[in-house]
C-alpha cells in the first residue's frame, strides 16, 4: 500500500503543477539573508541591483533580487497594511522596486505564514488577501514565504500555504511563489499544486558539510521536481569565504545538475573574480537551466573511496554527469560506466569538460575521471554518438 501510495504522489506529481506560468526553469538570482541578515536597507539593494549588471551576474541570468526578513516594521492601524522599516527603507518599497525594474530585474520580498516572521516582525497570517494586494500593488514579482511564529494559528501548513497561493493569485500579477517550510512535513510530497519551489532542508551555512547534508536530503525528492515546481536545497554561500574554491566549484555543479535555485547569498558588490567566474560559467548554468527540467540525482555511490556519480538527461538527450570525490585528503579517480546512464556497453560517448570548456574526446563503454581533488567535482555533458 505504501508503495502505490508513494507511485501516485509520482505520477500526479509529473501531472499538476501550480498554474502561475512561473518556473519553468529554477530561479536565479540574488536573495539577502546569507550575507546581510537583518543588516540591511534600501542602499544595499540599489546597489546589490547595479552591481548584478556591473560583474555580467544578471547576463548569466541571475535576474531576481530578492529582499529576505526585516524589511518590515509594523501594520497600519487603520487599513492593517505592512509599513516598511522607516530607517531602512524610507523611500518605501514599490520606489525600490521601481528602481529594481529600471534597470531590468525583477524584484522579491519576504514574508511569513505566521503571526511573525523569523526575527519577529510582522508576518502574513491572518492578512494574506491584503499582503498579496499590497505586494502587487508595489510590482512585487517574487515571495519567498517562510514558516516561524505559527503553532499557535490553529491551521495546518498546507491551509496557511495554500492562503497566501490564493492571495497571489487574486491579485492577477505573476508573483513566483517560494514556500520555505525546511523540509519538516515533507512538503516535496505535496506542494507541487501549492508553490513554484519549496524548501527541502533546514538553512545552510557556509561550511562544507551544512552544503553536504543539505543536497544529500534534497536528492532523496528527486522524483517531485518538474517545470514549475522545483526542490530548495537553500540558496548558494559561494562568495562568502567559508569554504575553498574547490568546494565552491562543488557546490555549483551540484546546485546545478539537481536543478535547485541559484540564488546568489554573498555581496555582489566585493565578489572575487575568482567566485564570479563560478557563479557566471554559462556551461554549468546551462545544465541547471536547461528546458527538460529533470533533476538530475545519485546514480552510483562507492562507500569503500567515498565517491559518488550524478547524472541527469537534458533536453537534447545528452546526460549532465558530475564525478564527485567527497573524501577528504585524497585525490581520486573515478570511473562512469555508460550502461549506468542508460547506455550499451558498447557505446560511444563525445565527452565534454564543462569548468575547462574543453572536449575530452570519444569514449567506449565509460569514462574514467582521473586525479579529482578531495572535495572535487569534474562537471561534464555526455553525448551519445549515434551513427
Amino acid at each position: 500500500m505504501l508503495f502505490f501510495t508513494f507511485v501516485i504522489l509520482i505520477l500526479f506529481n509529473s501531472i499538476y503543477s501550480l498554474n502561475n506560468g512561473l518556473g519553468k526553469t529554477p530561479q536565479m538570482g540574488w536573495n539577502s539573508w546569507n550575507h546581510f541578515g537583518c543588516s540591511i536597507n534600501e542602499e544595499i539593494i540599489r546597489s546589490t541591483t547595479d552591481a548584478l549588471i556591473s560583474t555580467g551576474l544578471a547576463q548569466a541570468g541571475y535576474t531576481y533580487v530578492n529582499i529576505d526578513d526585516c524589511w518590515a516594521s509594523s501594520r497600519d492601524p487603520t487599513t492593517n497594511f505592512i509599513i516598511p522599516d522607516p530607517i531602512g527603507f524610507p523611500s518605501g518599497i514599490a520606489s525600490l522596486a521601481d528602481y529594481v525594474h529600471s534597470r531590468g530585474l525583477l524584484f522579491g520580498l519576504y514574508s511569513d505564514a505566521g503571526y511573525k516572521t523569523c526575527a519577529g516582525r510582522p508576518g502574513s497570517f491572518g492578512y494574506e488577501e491584503i499582503d498579496a494586494q499590497v505586494y502587487a500593488q508595489w510590482k512585487v514579482d517574487y515571495l519567498k514565504y517562510d514558516n516561524c511564529n505559527s503553532l499557535l494559528t490553529k491551521k495546518t501548513i498546507k491551509e496557511r500555504y495554500e492562503s497566501m497561493r490564493d492571495a497571489l493569485n487574486r491579485t492577477g500579477r505573476p508573483i513566483f511563489y517560494s514556500a520555505c517550510e525546511w523540509g519538516v512535513m515533507l512538503p516535496a510530497l505535496w506542494f507541487r499544486t501549492i508553490a513554484n519551489s519549496w524548501r527541502t532542508t533546514m538553512d545552510i551555512s557556509d561550511h562544507w558539510y551544512s552544503m553536504l547534508l543539505n543536497i544529500d536530503i534534497n536528492d532523496l525528492f528527486v522524483d517531485f521536481a518538474a517545470p514549475h515546481g522545483f526542490n530548495d536545497p537553500d540558496m548558494l554561500e559561494i562568495g562568502n569565504g567559508g569554504m575553498t574554491l574547490n568546494e565552491y566549484r562543488t557546490h555549483m555543479s551540484l546546485w546545478s545538475i539537481a536543478k535547485a535555485p541559484l540564488l546568489i547569498g554573498c555581496d555582489v558588490r566585493n565578489l572575487s573574480k575568482e567566485s564570479l567566474e563560478i557563479l557566471t560559467n554559462s556551461e554549468i548554468i546551462d545544465i541547471n537551466q536547461d528546458s527538460l527540467g529533470i533533476q538530475g540525482k545519485k546514480i552510483r555511490i562507492d562507500l569503500t573511496h567515498n565517491t559518488e556519480v550524478w547524472a541527469g538527461p537534458l533536453a537534447d538527450g545528452s546526460k549532465a554527469v558530475v564525478a564527485f570525490n567527497r573524501a577528504n585528503n585524497r585525490t581520486q579517480t573515478i570511473v562512469v560506466l555508460f550502461t549506468d546512464l542508460g547506455w550499451q556497453l558498447t557505446s560511444r560517448v563525445k565527452v565534454r569538460d564543462l569548468w575547462l570548456h574543453k572536449d575530452l574526446g570519444e569514449f567506449q563503454g565509460n569514462y574514467t575521471a582521473y586525479n579529482i581533488e578531495s572535495h572535487g567535482v569534474q562537471m561534464l555533458k555526455m553525448t551519445l554518438i549515434t551513427l
